[in-house]
């Protein structure tokens, strides 16, 4: 096989600044060891996020030219309304400035106290906005998608066994909707096969329960479904991405992700009176139906990097990168959440760090010691982003201790990775020399955010 290349051309470069190890240390020490707190001027590879940080097209970049910025019924919005609506076939198309929006729209009109709303694993703000409307949030993950060594082409599935159980036991009425994420961003951005999708479809409308989808990474989903669910090889990435959403009653979408731009998002759904509450709450929260907090340049950029995610060169090209950076580590010993998912490589912090305890954060350990060596900025996922406490104030831990290393879209080349490369093995050869950290100061949701940390 000959090298994957990048199915595009760099047209605009950007800056980036090289610091010193006294410079980073400094950096840390006033974010209080939370990347998220350390100016992105100081960051030399930023892997923090894969959300609003692509490099967008000459087309995309046309089309914020092009963008129809009247107040109602703008040009700009029908075109992102028909482009959503040929890719998930859903009749309500409602625009918002990002994916928490949506779910906290969705939420605020379908949770509440002693609701219970499944997933197959939340992603932190969706977790939050159930959670904020009174209503609990339970996921459902596989056993093998819990298990960072174990490799299976589809990780990111719905336990449906356990679902429908847990529908027996709890009764419908209790539970408005279930989600599903794909690809499945908590698990280790692990796929859902078409199959689960139709096997909980089938589970939730026997008990008269809408299905969701977070679609977040819709079309790395269906590119890992082409790869490794039999029967679709030939299929084109269009029709496995109108079938995943044929399963689903709505959908919410943050376009900064599988749309490649920086900002904006949807709710689509199928269910009249729903639609109308939900924009009845946007005017109020958003803006106006026809642009929901988004300029017409943003929905143009929307309606062209829907069509531009489909292509299968730029997912092979996107999946592939991934895909290497994984396999490095691993030839290298650094033990990573297997097999590489579509957005990021998940270091496993439990075994990279076994003598820090989860009460000491070892994946926050790992965060700050790639940015302390090589300017790196990574996020935890662990027991800082999903850990909670007890009734006696200790630790209940998360399920896996894991760095995610997410790659923004179109925006870093094999070079910048093979960097990356060399700063995590560097990590992992001076393992022993890193220590645990306490959490100082948190807010009460959400707070890997703004949490304040020191060393042990």
């Amino acid at each position: 096989m000959k090298t994957i290349i990048e199915p595009f051309k760099i047209k605009s470069v950007e800056p980036i600044k090289f610091t010193t190890l006294g410079e980073r240390e400094d950096a840390l020490r006033r974010g209080s060891y939370n990347l998220f707190l350390v100016p992105a001027e100081e960051v030399l590879i930023d892997l923090l996020t894969d959300s609003g940080t692509a490099a967008m097209s000459a087309d995309q970049w046309a089309g914020m030219m092009r963008g129809d910025e009247s107040y109602a019924g703008a040009r700009s919005f029908y075109r992102f309304e028909r482009a959503v609506r040929d890719l998930t076939g859903f009749k309500h198309v409602i625009p918002t400035h990002q994916g928490r929006a949506a779910e906290k729209i969705l939420f605020s009109l379908l949770g509440g106290k002693g609701k219970i709303v499944p997933n197959n694993t939340h992603f932190d703000t969706t977790r939050a906005n159930v959670e904020f409307s009174g209503a609990e949030a339970v996921d459902f993950p596989t056993a093998e998608g819990t298990d960072p060594d174990t490799v299976a082409p589809f990780k990111g599935n719905m336990d449906v066994h356990e679902l429908e159980g847990f529908i027996e036991n709890v009764g419908a009425e209790a539970i408005p909707l279930c989600m599903v994420t794909i690809t499945n961003n908590s698990g280790g951005g692990q796929p859902v096969s078409m199959r689960n999708l139709r096997e909980t479809r089938e589970v939730c409308r026997k008990h008269g329960i809408p299905l969701f989808l977070d679609a977040c990474r819709f079309a790395e989903n269906a590119f890992f479904i082409k790869q490794r669910e039999p029967g679709y090889a030939h299929r084109p990435i269009r029709d496995i991405v109108q079938e995943m959403f044929s399963y689903a009653d709505g959908a919410t979408m943050s376009a900064k992700k599988d749309a490649i731009v920086n900002m904006g998002g949807f709710l689509a759904l199928n269910d009249d009176a729903l639609a109308q509450n939900a924009r009845n709450l946007l005017i109020v929260t958003e803006g106006f139906p026809t642009y929901g907090g988004l300029a017409g340049r943003d929905l143009e950029a929307i309606a062209q990097g829907l069509e531009e995610v489909l292509d299968e060169h730029y997912l092979q090209y996107r999946i592939r990168s991934v895909e290497y950076l994984g396999e490095q580590l691993t030839a290298a010993g650094v033990p990573i959440l297997q097999p590489p998912g579509g957005h990021a490589i998940y270091l496993n912090a439990k075994k990279f760090l076994p003598r820090i305890p989860p009460a000491q954060y070892p994946g926050q350990a790992l965060v700050v010691d790639l940015f302390r060596r090589g300017g790196i900025r990574s996020v935890e996922i662990g027991s800082v982003m999903f850990g909670k406490y007890g009734t006696d104030g200790s630790l209940i831990p998360a399920r896996m201790e894991l760095v995610r290393l997410a790659i923004p879209r179109r925006v870093y080349t094999q070079s910048h990775i093979d960097y990356v490369i060399e700063v995590v093995i560097e990590c992992f050869e001076h393992r022993e020399e890193l220590k645990g950290y306490r959490i100082i100061e948190e807010p009460p949701v959400l707070r890997h955010f703004t949490a304040r940390f020191e060393p042990m």
